[in-house]
């Protein structure tokens, strides 16, 4: 099922009603559905997206049970993503994720960003052909592997009443859109907290809800803690014990309530009391169990007793900036960073635009944006350094800026184009790696936003993952383009026309790497009655082979025009290629026509076999007696044997990318590409060429290049100009 927009106030005031006048109540009888979530399915977290007006995004409306802090990472969510909530939305049907290991091998950037021990599954709201968002749920880790059909069926349920709500607010033309912060919908509180809490463990303490606040705190808990029970209600236990504030506990307090499931530490109070803390959670919160720490249950070293630390960043921040890290690595190109902060980063803070520019010769240059009008980046491509702009600053001072709101901006920067951009709030990121400042990249938000000094820390850091992931993605770009550069010079563009013969090839580079190779053919005109058919295979896929190709790919020209046998060009060409003094290995396949006599002699340098189809249609392997690869011997001698060429004959010349994949067989790859030939042989050679190399040029991943050359032996009328087309 395809993806419908939301239907918005265009629809009129037609069809079911929301239950009151506006879309607060819609939001409230939302809410409503999800507090009954633990009772109807049994999960004990859980929130609902919105799909956003264009399609591309995925808004949070609303939050079960965890609290903000957990979600803020995935407020905003690509569309392009590759996550559970998106996958739903794209499939239209339940994605159900069993597990941590499940998690990991199927959505690992989110394994890393939350990585505890949970079940997830995720429902999109569909009513009457529209999407309208997804819901999702998390279970304790011990739950089956499969949803229950009770469970099932609740889900739907549940999925089709949240999605009915919502199509009948879109119809009264009050849609419901995302704030700037999701509700938080908490279960319904028990009516005797104390025994909430004790009724979750042998011995109940203290207990903590949603919000991170301690709401009951017993005599003996608050003794253990050090402070009176009066300074501990109403407050996050880290907030009021400066000794918890250590990242490893609030590491802790986050898988158990992600996971929902008991977790335990063991921390020092100053001076030298050590307590163990066991948190029990459920739907309705935490309860955690505090005593003295066991002999033997801890062992203390010289850095567990260091002053306390002045500042720490808490574990969410870190998991978002690895898991936008891990999405920066697969970045191979400039247009890849570019797409991945996009798709990526900006969502993840609610931006709405994103423009990277490098600097160059002494100006800013724009190599890419997002999310802005057309044209209107443009304008800032070329700015020179010396100007007094925010890009600038940021490009030549490492240190970020940010502006929560216009007014800020145009403080600083009065009358500026940048204060004519349409947005609200921006953040420009120095761009520094290996010390060096190589640009910017201005994140823009379409209304003013607060950036706390948490998102300030995530920004600057992932403004210098975005550096190095730009200064690797500018170095292979500048590779690429000299590599293929180089290799393009060094095949031929057309084929020469020949009389008495017809001819194809087709090329296709790896998919690995450089994308560049050592593969050749040529096609040499020795005289007015014979003609040079070469083809050969540098090892390697970088420049060195490239380049080594183009030499081999001269001396054998060099050595063909001198009117030299086949034996002799190819072991002149090993001499040579030794002479060099390269490494690297080459093997090579030369055949020299007779147009007048219709014959060929042909001699082998450690290639794979040409193909052969008689006109009868029959097809067989040519096996002179061959010569060892060039590069390897100088005194190594290349046997020629003769072949018959009447017309009708076709040959096929080949670089072994066209056989050799891993697993496979090279005979019975061989096998299949002479049945290939023998089947489409009759037909024209530019489509013979392109079924032979068909295969191979639809494969997502090839790890070799290829070459194919075909020459068939016709009535000279019917000689003509072949393309060497890739």
């Amino acid at each position: 099922m395809g993806i419908s927009r939301p239907e918005s106030a265009r629809l009129g005031s037609t069809g079911a009603e929301p239950p009151a006048d506006d879309a607060l109540d819609t939001v409230e009888a939302l809410a409503q559905l999800l507090r009954a979530a633990p009772e109807r399915i049994g999960a004990y977290s859980g929130g609902l997206y919105l799909l956003s007006e264009d399609g591309e995004l995925l808004e949070l409306l609303m939050i079960l049970g965890a609290a903000r802090q957990f979600t803020r990472p995935w407020q905003h969510v690509a569309m392009a993503a590759p996550l559970p909530v998106t996958d739903a939305v794209r499939a239209g049907r339940v994605v159900w994720v069993a597990g941590p290991e499940e998690l990991a091998r199927r959505y690992p950037r989110v394994a890393v960003a939350m990585p505890y021990a949970f079940c997830l599954g995720t429902v999109p709201l569909v009513s009457r052909g529209t999407t309208y968002g997804v819901a999702f749920f998390i279970w304790p880790a011990a739950h089956p592997a499969e949803l229950s059909p009770d469970e099932q069926h609740g889900l739907s349920a549940l999925a089709a009443q949240l999605a009915e709500l919502l199509m009948a607010a879109a119809r009264s033309g009050r849609p419901v859109r995302p704030g700037p912060r999701p509700v938080p919908v908490n279960p319904p509180a028990p009516a005797d907290t104390f025994a909430a809490v004790t009724g979750r463990l042998p011995e109940g303490l203290c207990g903590i809800g949603h919000d991170g606040r301690l709401n009951l705190v017993t005599p003996t808990a608050a003794e253990l803690l050090g402070k009176p029970v009066e300074q501990l209600l109403g407050v996050k236990p880290w907030s009021a014990l400066p000794w918890l504030r250590d990242p490893i506990y609030d590491h802790h307090y986050r898988a158990a309530v992600i996971s929902g499931q008991a977790t335990s530490f063991v921390a020092l109070r100053p001076p030298d009391r050590w307590l163990s803390f066991r948190l029990f959670p459920d739907a309705t919160g935490l309860t955690v169990r505090i005593d003295t720490a066991a002999v033997g249950q801890r062992q203390p070293s010289a850095s567990d007793v260091t002053a306390e630390p002045l500042a720490h960043t808490r574990p969410g921040a870190l998991y978002h900036i690895l898991h936008l890290a891990s999405a920066l690595t697969e970045a191979a190109t400039v247009q890849d960073v570019v797409g991945m902060v996009s798709d990526q980063i900006v969502p993840a803070f609610g931006g709405r635009a994103v423009a990277i520019l490098m600097t160059e010769g002494g100006k800013l240059r724009i190599v890419g944006h997002r999310g802005y009008p057309a044209g209107l980046v443009d304008q800032f491509d070329g700015t020179p350094l010396t100007a007094s702009t925010p890009g600038v600053q940021a490009s030549t001072n490492p240190v970020p800026a940010f502006f929560e709101n216009r007014a800020e901006l145009e403080r600083l920067y009065a009358g500026r184009r940048e204060t004519q951009d349409g947005m609200a709030a921006w953040a420009y990121l120095p761009l520094m790696t290996s010390g060096r400042l190589i640009g910017t990249c201005v994140l823009a938000f379409a209304e003013p936003h607060r950036f706390s000094l948490e998102e300030r820390a995530v920004l600057t850091s992932l403004g210098g993952l975005i550096a190095q992931a730009m200064d690797r993605a500018q170095l292979y770009d500048t590779k690429f383009e000299f590599a293929h550069g180089l290799q393009d010079s060094l095949l031929p563009h057309t084929l020469p026309v020949v009389p008495g013969l017809a001819t194809a090839a087709r090329y296709l580079p790896a998919t690995e790497g450089m994308e560049v190779g050592g593969d050749f053919y040529d096609i040499i005109p020795v005289d007015g009655d014979a003609v040079a058919v070469v083809i050969g295979d540098v090892q390697g896929h970088n420049v060195n082979a490239a380049a080594l190709m183009g030499q081999i790919r001269t001396a054998v020209r060099a050595f063909a025009t001198a009117d030299a046998d086949p034996s002799t060009v190819l072991a002149r060409t090993n001499r040579l290629v030794i002479n060099l003094g390269t490494t690297l290995l080459a093997s090579c396949a030369y055949l020299r026509v007779e147009l007048a006599s219709r014959e060929a002699w042909l001699a082998n340098a450690g290639h794979p076999a040409p193909l052969l189809r008689d006109p009868d249609g029959s097809t067989r392997l040519l096996e002179p007696p061959g010569g060892m690869v060039l590069n390897v011997d100088p005194s190594a001698d290349y046997p020629q044997a003769r072949i018959a060429l009447p017309i009708g004959t076709t040959l096929l010349l080949y670089t072994d990318g066209l056989i050799e994949t891993p697993g496979t067989d090279i005979e019975q790859a061989q096998a299949v590409l002479a049945a290939a030939l023998a089947r489409h042989g009759a037909a024209p050679l530019d489509q013979l060429a392109d079924a032979l190399i068909g295969q191979a040029g639809h494969a997502d991943h090839r790890t070799d290049d290829i070459a194919l050359l075909l020459i068939r032996s016709v009535p000279d009328r019917a000689a003509r100009l072949h393309s060497a087309r890739p």
